[in-house]
């Protein structure tokens, strides 16, 4: 559930119709979603053997710091709680404030006050402990995953578009060019299966159940992920899928009206009111491994005596995202740092093949299929990534770096802090 529930925001009622709009035909929309299925499991994979390896609390964070050292893992954790986490918790509590208040017809003017409500209930219930999250987590997710079954169920039903299977002019240029410029938004899509990593040491058995979370929850999001896509352009043809503003909302519309539509509409509020559950649970677990380490404020490495939660850290998390959200500043800064994501993803590709080498022969619950090949591939696909951000965005490029380097002085401040205690 939360591998899911990490994985399914609002991308997949939006993304589909820039997909759409780049590549032009059903067939290589459908390629795209493909081949951004195939990287995202390989992801999983990659994340499963390392979860599995190294089972602490962290995630990326502990893996990064073992491979490569302090100030690698303190550069993904002050990015992570500088805008990466905390700006995706102020722009998903955005669009859930949106489609709520659509839904409620309530003023566009109440739409801060509600998102930041949204941002201080989930972090209430988060502090309570894993539990109340974890609850919080499969509620949602189930929704999220009921809206997207019958918004299937509904366009398989209904009878398809006139002109679904007619093909659409090719794009201008290299069809290599549009297809890698599509599958950005699909792998952003797609990402968010590391975040469960980030809290292994409360979960039960993690060496054998994180793998298997991280298998199962990205399998069953790239089933959903194909099944959406498909039910977009039976219902709407490719050509309208490509010139839709929100296609999910659209195609419920065609098949069942504006109940229908209304139905979409709360699953999307139930869907981004879950993913902003789950950033909000596990990536606390990051700063109190980083404060563990003697990197930040002693009071973030503590646990709530009865509930077992970085409290301080969960506080201090609301409260930014909080003064991100009014600041309405958070989306640049997501689009500066949003690069970083896939550096560090990256960079997990390459610790596999550190703490491969370093562990021997160590026997470990999962292992990389394919391994070398197939982590090869995922390291390339961040690149890829990486390099079309910078290419699109050059300003945010050098501002997300900006953001990034300014952690290589804290980190020396807060360590020789550390050496003088």
């Amino acid at each position: 559930m939360m591998v899911i529930g990490g994985i399914i925001g609002s991308g997949i009622f939006l993304n589909p119709a820039v997909v759409a709009a780049r590549v032009k035909t059903a067939a290589m929309t459908l390629t795209a979603w493909g081949l951004g299925a195939v990287i995202a499991l390989i992801g999983a994979f990659v994340f499963a053997e390392l979860g599995g390896r190294r089972p602490t609390v962290g995630g990326g964070y502990a893996y990064l710091r073992e491979a490569f050292g302090p100030l690698t893992g303190f550069m993904y954790a002050w990015a992570l709680l500088l805008v990466m986490a905390t700006g995706a918790i102020a722009a998903v509590a955005v669009t859930f404030a949106s489609y709520l208040g659509s839904l409620m017809g309530w003023p566009v003017s109440a739409q801060p006050v509600v998102a930041a409500g949204a941002i201080v209930l989930l972090t209430l219930i988060n502090i309570r402990g894993v539990r109340p999250g974890a609850v919080t987590q499969n509620v949602f997710t189930v929704l999220k995953l009921t809206a997207i079954a019958a918004l299937v169920i509904a366009a398989f039903v209904a009878a398809p578009h006139p002109n679904a299977a007619a093909p659409a002019p090719l794009p201008n240029g290299s069809l290599v060019l549009a297809l890698g410029a599509a599958l950005v938004p699909v792998l952003f899509a797609f990402g968010g299966w590391q975040q469960t990593n980030f809290i292994a040491e409360e979960l039960l058995q993690p060496e054998r159940n994180l793998p298997r979370a991280l298998i199962i929850g990205v399998l069953a999001v790239v089933t959903a992920y194909l099944l959406v896509n498909v039910a977009y352009i039976r219902t709407l043809g490719i050509n309208g899928l490509a010139a839709s503003n929100a296609p999910a909302a659209e195609t419920m519309r065609v098949v069942a009206g504006p109940l229908g539509e209304r139905l979409i509409g709360a699953g999307i509020v139930a869907s981004t009111f879950g993913f902003l559950n789950l950033v909000i649970l596990v990536s606390p677990r990051v700063y109190q491994a980083m404060a563990r380490d003697g990197l930040f404020f002693s009071s973030f490495a503590r646990l709530h005596p009865t509930w077992r939660t970085p409290v301080a850290a969960l506080v201090l998390q609301g409260v930014w995202a909080v003064l991100l959200l009014f600041s309405k500043k958070y989306g640049d800064l997501l689009d500066y740092v949003v690069f970083g994501d896939w550096i560090f993803f990256g960079l997990n590709g390459v610790a596999l093949f550190v703490l491969r080498a370093r562990d021997g022969d160590r026997r470990v619950p999962f292992r990389t299929p394919l391994h070398p090949i197939t982590t090869v591939l995922f390291i390339a696909s961040a690149v890829y990534v990486v390099i079309g951000s910078i290419a699109s965005k050059p300003s945010n490029a050098i501002w997300g770096s900006v953001i990034l380097l300014a952690a290589v002085p804290i980190f020396f401040i807060w360590r020789s802090r550390a050496a003088s205690h």
